[in-house]
């Protein structure tokens, strides 16, 4: 068995800030609440994980602690993190939830990063009973599996897919280009995408996937360049987002619509590429500070907490919906799993990002989205609906 390369015990606001004093009293009687997680934090997951996931568990941690505990059907017990490094490696990963959930016996679970260590993880979570929302999964295969224990938050890629081509066709895309990452992320994301252009009259000029841990995309971007499409779509991980971003701009690639994710609705896209070299980027995004009230304290919260680090503007908001959802159901029902699966399967819950409602695995109430570099922000753009900004439909030239 792996064992944990790190045991984070929280309790209190934060060790680091001493938070103790907040409650001592309530944190001292009560028997904390261990809830596991195996999380990357080396390896090529670390990027995605260490921006959408582990620093919201420690945020939403170190609240619900300087609040004197998880309400647990109204008594108040401290959280105790347990969580390791799974390394990007699928049986580090694996290995790690098998010994939370059987040998450690964990309360509760906190899920990993991505589609394909949800997809491996979720069949076992269903086995040993916890409930599992996980908001980086992005798989309708995952979701047909009809896993009672398995939620997922994130809108599922025909959603975001047709989002996508819904807003190229109304703006006059006529041609696009695709690349992919060749595994399930990229290919779920890409069959959804092609079937969405089948009911369009947008031509693909050129489909191309690429291996994960990719270092040169040059030539094949130089080759669409010279296709001259109205759109680039690059379905991608946080490193290769910016890796094709870099390397469009140098050999001159700047279609009308220039979109790639995951990545680009990260602070890091923005600081790498420059705030003005960011500019008109179109990419998965669904919420920002202008959401809502919630969305707003979140989001400062987190950038005070990390040092000016700021959550990205994608599953960051769906992974403290997910938080939220689990400190309402236990607040609700208590640490009885199965109490908490019926609450959050039966529920509309409110959240940072607004409503959510699962329709079995699947988060049904929130539309699938697009979001787009504005002036430093990454705003909501496609549908109107749920838009923080208007649509700036022509990238400008890089810069």
């Amino acid at each position: 068995m792996v064992q944990p390369s790190r045991r984070r015990l929280i309790k209190g606001a934060a060790a680091a800030v001493g938070a103790l004093s907040v409650a001592p009293g309530l944190l001292a009687q009560a028997a904390p609440v261990r809830i596991g997680y195996a999380i990357s934090r080396t390896g090529p997951w670390t990027p995605g994980a260490q921006v959408s996931q582990e620093p919201n568990y420690l945020l939403w941690a170190e609240q619900a602690n300087a609040a004197g505990g998880l309400s647990v059907k109204g008594a108040k017990r401290p959280i105790e993190l347990i969580s390791s490094d799974d390394r990007s490696e699928m049986e580090t990963c694996v290995r790690s939830y098998e010994k939370l959930m059987g040998s450690d016996k964990v309360d509760l679970i906190l899920p990993p990063w991505g589609s394909n260590a949800n997809f491996a993880i979720a069949p076992l979570a269903n086995r040993f009973g916890y409930p599992m929302l996980a908001p980086t999964a992005l798989s309708r295969k995952l979701i047909d599996m009809n896993l009672p224990f398995f939620f997922s938050l994130l809108q599922q890629p025909d959603r975001m897919m047709n989002a996508l081509v819904d807003l190229l066709v109304a703006n006059g895309a006529k041609t696009v280009a695709i690349v992919y990452m060749d595994d399930l992320f990229g290919l779920e994301n890409f069959a959804a995408l092609n079937n969405a252009l089948k009911n369009t009259s947008i031509q693909v000029v050129e489909r191309k996937s690429y291996p994960l841990g990719v270092k040169d995309l040059s030539p094949v971007l130089r080759g669409i360049k010279d296709l001259n499409p109205d759109a680039f779509i690059g379905i991608t991980y946080p490193p290769d987002t910016i890796l094709a971003s870099k390397q469009a701009k140098e050999v001159g690639l700047n279609p009308k619509f220039f979109y790639a994710s995951v990545g680009t609705a990260f602070q890091l896209y923005k600081n790498v590429m420059t705030p003005a070299g960011a500019e008109g980027v179109l990419g998965m995004g669904s919420w920002n500070s202008k959401t809502s009230a919630g969305a707003k304290a979140y989001f400062d919260a987190h950038t005070r907490k990390f040092g000016g680090k700021e959550p990205d503007r994608w599953a960051s908001g769906h992974c403290w919906a997910g938080l939220e959802i689990l400190q309402a159901a236990v607040g609700q029902v208590g640490l009885d799993r199965k109490a908490i699966r019926e609450y959050v399967a039966k529920t509309t819950h409110k959240t940072l990002i607004g409503d959510v409602k699962f329709t079995g695995s699947e988060n049904t109430a929130t539309p699938g989205s697009v979001g787009q570099w504005q002036n430093g922000e990454f705003e909501v753009v496609w549908p109107q609906s749920i838009a923080t900004a208007k649509l700036h439909p022509a990238k400008p030239a890089w810069k």
